[in-house]
């Protein structure tokens, strides 16, 4: 437990916390939304400091970043708790459940447990193992960020890149603080419509939206991610809107479009087929976008990264694992097209 930094008081000891665009106002001895920004006295505390739950090694290529540091490993962790409410949440058990089993927004201190994994020994971790990355995420990075910040300031003077995976509904104030640290994050665009994110996600899209916007503004490596779900967020209309969205940005930002699973409160609906995954991709060419990638179902052909000037294949995987790279100097080796991303 630490005492956060992104808040202010109110009368009535009651605060306003600033870590996201919800600005959860919370009464002495509640929790905004995330269940772990708790108000103890009129003080706003992150509960979660150096607390993740979830620590383990992984291919940046899990997050998913395909353009940034291919083949390298990444020091993840996320703790528990969620700004969202989504019901097809693949991470419910650490995002969620702690939320379900106790009263709304009355959470028991004892809940909040996790392995202790203070800033400094995690830097030195990776240090010692020559891992070159933290990522931050299995949660949402943001309702931890002052544990996130102090991680991130270590690493950054250590030679260390930060990463997060995001849901992008950080707040202005947020961004502004992780923005000079941060070399690289991927964001979920669940859909394109107001009403899903209002009642699957009990969160907003406009944000997201500016989100996106701000960190392509700001020159941060970013790329998107969009987990299509049958009937409700899988029609051509939308799959359109997400893409030209997204070209309008930049024709060279990286979209990740993920096949559903059934799970959490969304057991009813069927997996995505594979065609549905295809359908957008085909979608995000014809709006001009460079590069697109399917997941959740391995597929080289779709999961592979191609020169978008001669079609030649240049990195190759299959799933999340890296087979070959064949980039010179970031660029094309047999037509030296520049490729966009972050490449060392």
């Amino acid at each position: 437990m630490a005492k956060a930094t992104l808040y202010e008081k109110l009368k009535n000891k009651e605060v306003k916390c600033l870590a996201c665009n919800h600005g959860c106002l919370i009464s002495e001895g509640k929790t905004g939304i995330c269940g772990v920004r708790k108000n103890l006295k009129g003080e706003l505390y992150l509960m979660v400091y150096d607390k993740p739950i979830a620590v383990n090694i992984d291919p940046i290529e899990k997050k998913p970043l395909f353009h940034f540091l291919p083949g390298q490993e990444a020091f993840s962790l996320g703790t528990i708790g969620c700004n969202f409410g989504c019901e097809f949440c693949q991470n419910w058990d650490i995002s969620q459940k702690f939320k379900i089993q106790n009263s709304k927004f009355k959470i028991k201190d004892e809940v909040y447990f996790g392995e202790y994994w203070p800033p400094f020994k995690i830097v030195a971790y990776c240090k010692d193992n020559k891992i070159p990355i933290i990522a931050y995420t299995y949660n949402e990075p943001t309702i931890w960020t002052e544990y996130a910040l102090e991680i991130m300031k270590l690493a950054r003077k250590n030679g260390i890149k930060n990463v997060w995976v995001s849901n992008g509904f950080f707040s202005d104030k947020t961004l502004k603080e992780i923005s000079p640290y941060l070399d690289a994050i991927n964001i979920d665009l669940k859909s394109f419509s107001e009403k899903f994110y209002n009642k699957v996600c009990k969160a907003k899209l406009e944000p997201v939206k500016n989100n996106i916007k701000k960190i392509y503004d700001l020159g941060i490596w970013e790329e998107i991610t969009t987990l299509i779900i049958p009937t409700l967020n899988d029609s051509e209309k939308e799959l359109i809107q997400i893409a030209e969205f997204l070209s309008s940005i930049s024709k060279n930002l990286v979209w990740h479009i993920s096949a559903f699973y059934p799970a959490y409160k969304m057991t009813n609906l069927p997996s995505t087929p594979q065609k549905t995954l295809i359908k957008a991709y085909q979608i995000g060419k014809k709006a001009g976008l460079n590069y697109i990638y399917t997941g959740n179902i391995p597929d080289e052909n779709y999961e592979s990264t191609y020169c978008p000037k001669c079609r030649e294949k240049l990195i190759e995987r299959w799933g999340i694992e890296m087979i070959q790279n064949e980039l010179k100097d970031g660029k094309c080796f047999k037509c030296g097209e520049k490729i966009e991303g972050r490449w060392k």
